[in-house]
């Protein structure tokens, strides 16, 4: 059926943009189509573990894709009345209020609209001790609430260390344990114990994420031991595209999927309303929408019409009630309302910003005229 999108992948793959591609569309809960092509057998391509051909069961690093993640477990907690949107961060670490930042709350976290984008750590290299002492000793880069701007890494490790100090248990485990395997998702990790990252390198289900911006394959260490046995919360989940769709699905479904309920339904139409309107994004230099830790489809903000302007956007047929979360030059994963659709689409190749929005743009736009949704 996705004749077209199977088209740009290969063409994508000719051109050296990626190794291959997953593809799953799902409604109502069903897979409509699933596509999964491509190889990266040669050796000289791969970026450590052993790869073989793409097919569904791979497991594919999500990046910032698996944001939204982690904001489910921050509502979980919120539903079970242990955190406030509203409360500052500092109430629950007391050392993040150095410097200005009392006044920070976790709905900015979730909203990135807390200042906090940039602090003096490098994962891996650092514990997550070191990591959170790091980020409380940041200074924030405007007044809270006042801005907005993307927080690629800093929000989510607080975020992480909230959930861990209110429940007790670290959030890959809180994640593991809370979401995926009520939702089936067994093989999904955020940060995933080693011996669970050497089984599934030596059944070659780990697939690499090459850096191919300058024309052709280069190592990326982003899926390796080191980088994915530690949890980051706001980028190294992994898992089969299918499995993170079956999330998507339970948002649409209001918070449920299979009988098994992860969060309220009121709470689902919380997360995935305008949280953070009309405000001019300071990293992405566009107005984006945001929810609770996803973004709301923004296209119709773009100016003169270019809805390819809106970074990690869904495309120009997605409902304007869409909502998701992009990784970074590799991947897309959303629910659109009013379709019904759960959509993952996750890219072996990171071809730089301008090439990936272009590529996934051009899939996106006919994903949805191969289901004749235009």
């Amino acid at each position: 059926m996705l004749s077209t999108v199977q088209s740009l992948i290969r063409q994508g793959i000719d051109d050296q943009l990626h190794l291959g591609a997953q593809v799953c569309v799902s409604r109502e809960e069903e897979v409509v189509e699933e596509l999964a092509s491509g190889d990266v057998t040669e050796p000289a391509l791969r970026s450590g573990p052993a790869c073989g051909a793409i097919n569904s069961e791979s497991i594919a690093l999500w990046m910032s894709s698996g944001k939204p993640v982690t904001a489910v477990a921050i509502l979980q907690l919120l539903e079970h009345g242990e955190i406030e949107l509203d409360d500052p961060v500092a109430a629950f670490l007391p050392t993040f209020a150095a410097h200005g930042k009392q006044g920070v709350t976790v709905r900015h976290l979730l909203t990135h609209t807390g200042g906090i984008r940039s602090a003096d750590f490098k994962f891996p290299r650092d514990d997550w001790g070191t990591i959170i002492a790091a980020i409380c000793d940041c200074k924030p880069e405007w007044e809270p609430g006042e801005q907005g701007g993307y927080h690629t890494q800093t929000s989510w490790f607080i975020l992480g260390e909230l959930a861990r100090l209110v429940d007790g248990r670290p959030i890959d485990q809180y994640v593991r344990e809370e979401i995926f395997l009520p939702l089936g998702m067994n093989d999904s990790w955020v940060g995933m114990p080693p011996d669970v990252f050497t089984g599934y390198e030596q059944a070659g289900r780990l697939l690499a994420m090459p850096v191919t911006s300058a024309g052709r394959f280069a190592a990326n260490n982003k899926v390796s031991a080191e980088w994915n046995t530690r949890p980051r919360p706001g980028g190294n989940g992994m898992g089969p595209v299918r499995e993170l769709v079956m999330f998507y699905e339970m948002l649409l479904a209001g918070g449920q999927r299979n009988g098994v309920r992860i969060l309220q339904p009121e709470t689902v139409a919380l997360m995935t309303s305008r949280q953070r309107a009309g405000m001019v994004d300071q990293t992405f230099k566009q107005t984006v929408d945001w929810g609770l830790g996803v973004s709301i489809n923004s296209a119709h903000l773009a100016p003169n019409g270019a809805w390819h302007l809106i970074p990690y956007g869904y495309g120009p047929h997605a409902s304007r009630d869409t909502f998701g979360h992009g990784g970074a030059q590799s991947s897309i994963f959303f629910a659109d309302p009013v379709h019904r659709l759960a959509v993952g689409i996750v890219f072996n190749g990171m071809p730089g910003e301008a090439k990936h929005q272009q590529r996934v743009n051009a899939v996106l736009e006919a994903l949805y005229e191969d289901l004749e949704l235009v």
